[in-house]
């Protein structure tokens, strides 16, 4: 047999000696590697189809939905069966996912389907049953009702549910039949065009109604309500008894924050502290979620594990990891009882009980693949809550630590280390996990809520360490502890810990809040931005490999994306106020009523609200005085000036803004002036004006809603984006 040796011109073949560029051959090898990670990318999809379905502004039919979802399915399917390409394979799968998930999103919209309330507010009766007290409001407190009639209404026209604020009326227990006097009317719509739209909602959650309570609450003889509806309302019930007597147990300044830490209610926290925590960056600790989901389950867990392996005999005999597990699991479900199950609650619990199933399981209990799965549970569920900020902010928070976690260097377990040497290194590698975990968490977030909430703590990471320990090792096992032992008589010490932790929190809230500089307003950056961001953010936190990093810069396109200049003026829903631009500063209109709208666009625009005396008002009209920044006037009664007035009110101004309808015959006076009134707002919502060097572009809100079920009776005629004078 003859061996022939290789001859220089016969090598072994590489890249480089084929010719290619190894750039490219790395290229294509990282591109394999996370072909197998394609699963991680199906929540991502699929959430991006619901949202596409959310926001387009034409209602799509759902036999359209079904034949896009099943042809792309089928599509990529097929490749599949017949060896297609890898990529082309995956690409396919998560178009199909993206289709899959926009149907879904019709699905829920039209299962939820409830009547709403059209036309303005008006005064109705109401009696129904107090299903449960919601969080309280800008009015007061506020409660959600199952009403059984309204005057006025049939009862196929009746909402499902309607939310009443109550001012100063004694809250009442869920459960209770009341009966009550209200102005009533449909869910806001948007309080700025482009603005989060809380009538979107309110659809969702089958609200029909809301407004504001006129007079007393009394109790009122209804016939029994359906089983479901009542076993509701005991739950929520038990977790009205429940605040209370933790209010009465831990006081009125730390019981307040510990039973929204416990059932959600948040009827008894100040307006200072919570000011004090959003200025802080803290206020993600008043809402359970995933942090409060993860202490107790993990107490819970760390517990039980630890009381098994002090009994030799059941560790000898039983998975001690195991009924630990069981243990979280079946202390997550039972916290998110007790919480009322509200949406942030209900993302954090499937996401535990998806990593408590994993142990049961013989699996990683925190991995990417199971955050994927948790969040399309999640979307399967609720399609909707793609398009929430809270559920935006807890997914990109959690991939961000999980990918983390999965990439943080394992320690090195020494021998016969001595305690003064081992204690100090865990102290620093404990302050450096903590230092990680803030400051990821708090990057992942900072797009989301830069673009809807319109804060930057600037102080946000020393707090959150500062409260990170208190939280995680006092406040919440203690008030779990607390919790468990109140039916007993035996949480008062307890209690009293957990409230010294809330105490100290309240403090540290307090210092942060009042440094300077503490808050920075952000204008919103473009909604494209966004979803530019959110995929940066996605890349760095899924992909394997250096391209990893080109996500960076994607991610932070919501701090760096240059801002439009703001409008010089906005004009409320239903012109009832305004405000003007001078600079970076608001000018609020009206500083004695309908503040929320205003705030909030002014937030929305990166400007500082102001109540300078600019303007000349009286009970009904506010007219331009002088150094002005906008010759806007208002006139905010629902009856339309005379015609003496409105032409008084023309010649001092360039805009006129009435609240009432349109007069019969517009004075010869108000010909070259934007006169904009109740039928312009009742047909296009809220407006922003920018002035131009030929007259005034306005641009409305209820045009960029579309036609959508929850955006009220507007045609498609009707939805014109721009009007000039």
């Amino acid at each position: 047999m003859l061996i022939q040796s290789a001859s220089p011109d016969r090598q072994a073949s590489t890249p480089e000696a084929d010719g290619a560029p190894a750039a490219r051959w790395a290229l294509t090898a990282e591109l394999a590697n996370n072909l197998d990670r394609r699963f991680l990318w199906a929540p991502v999809a699929f959430g991006l189809g619901a949202a596409a379905y959310l926001e387009v502004r034409a209602e799509p039919a759902l036999w359209g939905l079904t034949l896009l979802a099943g042809v792309i399915g089928l599509a990529a399917w097929g490749a599949r069966r017949w060896n297609a390409p890898a990529l082309l394979v995956v690409l396919l799968g998560l178009i199909a996912f993206g289709a899959a998930g926009a149907w879904a999103a019709k699905v829920r919209s039209e299962r939820v389907a409830a009547p709403v309330m059209d036309g303005e507010r008006i005064m109705r009766r109401v009696d129904g049953f107090v299903v449960d007290v919601v969080s309280p409001g800008a009015g007061g407190q506020r409660v959600l009702i199952a009403p059984v009639r309204i005057a006025g209404l049939s009862p196929e026209d009746t909402p499902r549910r309607i939310r009443v604020t109550i001012g100063e009326n004694r809250v009442p227990k869920p459960g209770q039949a009341i009966g009550l006097r209200a102005m009533l009317g449909p869910p806001p719509p948007p309080a700025a065009p482009g603005a989060y739209d809380f009538a979107r909602d309110a659809w969702f959650d089958s609200i029909g109604g809301v407004g504001f309570a006129i007079g007393d609450i009394g109790a009122v003889a209804l016939d029994q309500p359906p089983l479901r509806l009542r076993m509701v309302m005991a739950v929520n019930a038990f977790r009205w008894d429940l605040a209370q007597r933790l209010l009465a147990r831990m006081g009125p300044t730390s019981g307040g924050i510990g039973a929204a830490m416990v059932t959600g209610h948040e009827a008894w926290i100040s307006e200072t502290q919570t000011e004090a925590m959003r200025a802080s960056g803290l206020a993600h600790i008043l809402s359970i979620s995933g942090l409060h989901m993860a202490i107790v389950g993990g107490f819970v867990f760390v517990v039980v594990r630890t009381g098994v392996a002090a009994w030799p005999w059941l560790a000898l005999r039983a998975p001690g990891k195991k009924i630990a597990a069981g243990a979280g699991l079946v202390a997550v479900l039972g916290y998110l009882i007790v919480s009322g199950a509200p949406p942030p609650a209900e993302r954090a619990a499937i996401t535990a009980s998806v990593a408590f199933l994993a142990i049961l399981f013989d699996r990683r209990a925190i991995t990417l693949h199971g955050l994927a799965l948790a969040a399309l549970s999640i979307l399967l569920l609720k399609p909707e809550t793609a398009g929430e900020p809270g559920f935006q902010m807890s997914f990109a928070a959690t991939a961000a630590l999980v990918a983390l976690a999965e990439s943080w260097p394992k320690p090195v377990r020494e021998l016969s280390t001595p305690w003064w040497i081992q204690g100090p290194q865990a102290i620093a590698a404990w302050l450096a996990v903590s230092i990680a975990v803030s400051l990821v968490a708090g990057l992942a977030t900072a797009p989301f809520a830069m673009q809807h909430f319109n804060r930057v703590a600037v102080w946000g990471l020393p707090a959150n360490l500062a409260v990170s320990p208190l939280s995680s090792f006092v406040i919440m096992p203690f008030l779990a502890i607390g919790t468990v032992l109140e039916p007993f008589g035996l949480s008062a010490p307890f209690l009293a810990v957990a409230g010294w932790g809330i105490d100290v929190m309240l403090n540290v809230a307090g210092l942060f809040s009042n440094a300077h500089g503490a808050q920075h307003i952000v204008a919103s950056a473009p909604p494209q931005v966004l979803l530019m961001a959110f995929l940066g953010l996605m890349v760095l936190c899924l992909w394997r490999g250096r391209l990893r990093w080109i996500g960076a810069p994607l991610a932070l396109a919501v701090a760096l994306w240059p801002r439009p200049t703001p409008p010089d003026a906005w004009i409320a829903a239903d012109g009832a106020t305004a405000a003007v631009r001078s600079g970076n500063a608001a000018v609020l209109l009206r500083t004695d009523a309908k503040r929320f709208g205003a705030e909030l666009w002014a937030r929305r625009r990166g400007l500082e609200s102001t109540t300078w005396n600019l303007y000349g008002c009286d009970r009904w009209i506010c007219a331009p005085g002088r150094g002005a920044p906008v010759r806007l006037s208002l006139a905010w009664s629902r009856r339309t000036p005379d015609a003496e007035t409105l032409s008084g009110l023309c010649v001092l101004s360039d805009v006129v803004v009435v609240r009432g309808p349109a007069p019969a015959r517009t004075p010869p006076l108000c010909a070259d002036t934007v006169l904009l009134t109740g039928d312009d707002f009742a047909r296009y919502g809220a407006a922003e004006l920018y002035r131009r060097a030929d007259g005034w572009r306005i641009v409305w809100a209820q045009p960029l809603r579309g036609v959508r079920p929850w955006s009220g009776l507007l045609t498609v005629r009707d939805a014109r984006g721009d009007r000039e004078p």
